[in-house]
């Protein structure tokens, strides 16, 4: 009998909210998927808030009340001949049961899983998942609280998980968000610093502040950024270096350029 294939099983993961988690997971699962031509799949494990569940049902209305973005959704499903991905709810310490029946049952195996988990390390389970999870990827910013928060839960999961022979992690990566071009390039050089002495991996492209970050598709809007339905749109990602990180991003996680 032959074994199906597995899928790269990626998390965006801090200790601290609202840096940028769940606005990553929804913005590189819908270029992959819609863009991309890969097959995604999203287990939303936040408790109690399940942020992407209900960005997911923000989203459908959205499209629906909006003639430009239903005529966009239309011809991108069209087109790629394939659903929306799915976005699951689930728990921490239930979520790899739940994956891997998922991967079991499927007709298309997904090359890429997301999982969004909570914010903390005392949730249930949170570090025997993120044990078997493929590819970290940590959001900081240039503050204090949440860069020394994020350094602990990364020095971790770094030194603790990654040195168990179990673990399943390959690697993880910080990488600035919400980079104010105003701040002092000396401030970021000192925390490099820092991330660099205590071991930890930083990626190149640093993406910059943007609104748009913490904005939904709106009834009137034209364009897209941050949506689980559509990718986000190819000027938007340019504005804020998000074109750039996608080329890195596949870089580390070895997913071959597919698409445009």
């Amino acid at each position: 009998m032959e074994t199906k294939k597995q899928p790269v099983i990626i998390a965006f993961s801090t200790q601290k909210g609202g840096v940028g988690k769940s606005t990553f997971t929804t913005l590189i699962a819908s270029i992959l998927h819609y863009r991309m031509s890969y097959n995604v799949a999203v287990f939303d494990c936040d408790f109690p808030q399940y942020s992407l569940i209900q960005m997911r049902e923000r989203d459908l209305k959205t499209v629906m009340q909006n003639e430009v973005l239903k005529k966009m959704a239309h011809k991108q499903f069209t087109s790629i001949n394939k659903k929306a991905y799915p976005v699951f709810q689930s728990k921490t310490d239930t979520v790899l049961d739940e994956l891997e029946t998922y991967v079991a049952n499927s007709e298309v195996v997904p090359d890429v899983v997301f999982l969004d988990l909570p914010g903390t390390v005392n949730t249930a389970g949170i570090l025997s998942t993120l044990a078997n999870v493929h590819y970290i990827f940590s959001p900081i910013t240039a503050d204090r609280v949440v860069l020394e928060s994020t350094l602990s839960f990364t020095d971790v999961l770094t030194n603790i998980l990654m040195k168990k022979k179990h673990t399943e992690i390959k690697s993880i990566h910080l990488f600035w968000n919400q980079v104010d071009g105003r701040e002092r390039t000396l401030l970021y050089e000192n925390y490099e610093k820092v991330i660099k002495n205590l071991g930890l991996q930083l990626m190149k492209t640093s993406i910059t502040d943007s609104k748009r970050f913490r904005k939904e598709g709106e009834t009137v809007a034209k364009t897209v950024f941050r949506s689980t339905l559509l990718p986000a749109d190819p000027k938007l990602m340019t504005l804020c270096r998000l074109d750039q990180f996608m080329e890195e991003f596949l870089r580390i996680v070895k997913l071959e350029r597919d698409g445009q």
